[in-house]
This record gives structure tokens, sequence and C-alpha cells, in this order.
């Protein structure tokens, strides 16, 4: 018989279920639109509160999804290791606590921070978690209808700032929305294999000789470079942001266009990492840029 199994070990279980990376990512892009967004200073108390709303609701939502999944996520090495596919945790406690951690964000967000901040997060899950998780089980689609509520954080930070949503806040959806399909069709051709075997219909998986995958890697790279550049062009940002954003968007593009060329695991984790390095790199740019424009 297995021994019993400590607090300290649940605990850090059901912190693996709220994906901390992921959700971390989502918490400083919220924060990092919100300080954009600003009109006027921001009280910390308000990027405390946005922060750790995002965080729960995030968290939450990551929770849900993995309890969808925790058969599909059994049969791939690079996630058979989580809590409910390797047998640590139940889905009736895991289904509570993701529903728990969701509801509080979504009330922490309405009530302390605003009532448009908290719509758009709750959005945001409804997308994830009905039209995304079920679609990548059907069709390549998914990368894009996933790309919507991946850019949500952006809405949710730049309400938070302004209680509405303007120009400025679609430009900066506009940015992560386009970043998510190089960085994602990279992950997904690294991983085809291991989607195969799950039934995940990615792209990479349904493209056999990987010609459309690496087009639409260059497509949407190259469309990125253009929006990245409409902070400046809006007033939003200046020179040092638009000169920063022009050379990292090039850059990305190389990488892209190394994979139209190459189509090999090596091209597309090079185009991974530099994807990785891409959106915080301009994220800061343009925090950084705020400072001495505003």
């Amino acid at each position: 018989m297995a021994a019993p199994r400590t607090l300290a070990a649940r605990a850090n279980d059901c912190l693996m279920l709220t994906k901390p990376r992921v959700t971390l990512l989502v918490v400083l892009t919220a924060v990092a639109a919100c300080y954009v967004g600003a009109q006027r200073a921001l009280s910390p108390g308000l990027l405390m509160e946005l922060a750790v709303g995002t965080g729960l609701l995030a968290g939450g939502t990551a929770a849900l999804n993995q309890l969808w999944e925790r058969r599909t996520d059994g049969l791939m090495a690079r996630t058979s290791a989580r809590p409910l596919p390797a047998g640590r945790l139940r889905p009736p406690p895991a289904a509570l606590f993701g529903g728990v951690v969701s509801a509080a964000g979504a009330a922490m967000l309405w009530f302390t921070v605003n009532p448009l901040s908290a719509e758009m997060g709750l959005a945001t899950m409804g997308l994830y978690l009905l039209a995304y998780t079920p679609l990548k089980f059907k069709s390549p689609i998914s990368t894009l209808v996933g790309a919507f509520p991946g850019a949500g954080p952006i809405l949710m930070g730049w309400a938070a700032a302004r209680g509405t949503l303007d120009l400025g806040a679609w430009i900066l959806f506009g940015i992560q929305f386009l970043w998510q399909f190089p960085h994602f069709l990279a992950i997904a051709w690294l991983y085809k294999e291991q989607y195969e075997r799950a039934g995940i219909r990615m792209l990479p998986v349904v493209d056999e000789n990987g010609a459309e995958t690496s087009h639409q890697v260059l497509l949407y790279s190259l469309a990125l470079i253009p929006v990245s550049l409409m902070p400046t062009l809006i007033g939003l940002t200046g020179t040092v942001y638009f000169v920063g954003a022009l050379i990292l968007g090039v850059a990305l593009l190389w990488y892209g266009v190394k994979c139209v060329r190459a189509k090999t695991r090596f091209s597309y984790r090079r185009l991974l990492q530099a994807s990785v390095i891409y959106l915080p790199l301009l994220f800061a740019l343009m925090a950084g840029d705020r400072i001495f424009h505003v």
C-alpha cells in the first residue's frame, strides 16, 4: 500500500494544476498592458489586485483545462507526469479547486479592479475552455481560435487601467495575437509525434511535408512587424520602442524564414527560443519607452 501523501505534496500538485509558468506569463502580460495603457500614475495596490486576480483566474482556468485533457495528457511524455494523468489527484477535487480559484479571481477583478477587466477575464476563460480546448481534437483551426483567449490578458490589463477598450488596447491585442502563431506552431512541430499519438490535430500533425506550417509561420511573423510598430504611430510609444520593435520583428522573421527553408527540428527549436525572447523584450521596451515618452 502506498504511503499517505503529505499536505505539502498535495499542495504542490494543486500548484502544478495552475501551470505556474504559463500563469506567470499571463499575469505579466496583463500588468504590462495596464502600465502601458495608464493615462496617469498607477497605484501599487491596483497593480497588485490585477496581478492576484488575473493569476487566480488564469490558474483556475489551467486547472479546469487539465481536468478536461487528463486522458490525452497521459498519452504524451511532456504532460504524463501532471497530477491528474499520474493519478496523484482525482478529478472531483481538481474540479472543485479549479472552479473555486477561478471564481475567486473573477470576483477579485470585479470588486477590486473593475467589472470590465473581470468580464474580459471570464470571456477569455470561456473561449479557452469551451472553444479552443475541444477544437484541438477536431481541427488545426484551434490555433486560430486559441489565439483570441491567448491575447485576452492584454484586454484585461488595459481595461484595468482605463475602464474601456480603445484603439491602443486592440493594437496590443493584435501584437499578442499574431505572436502566438510562430510560438505555438514551433511547439506543435517539435512535439507533433506526441500530439498525433494523443489525437490532437495541430497543424504540423496533419501537414505532412511541413509546407503549410512554415508558410503560416512566415505569414504571421511578417504581419507582426507592422502591427508591432503601430503603438508609436498612434503616439502610445516613442522612437526607442519603434527601433527596438523593428529589430525584434526582423529577427523573429529571420528565424521564420529559416523554418521555411529547412523545415527541421533544429530550425523550429531556434524559432521557439526566439519567440520566447521576443515578447518579454517587446513589452519591456514598450514599458521603458513609456517612462520617457509620457
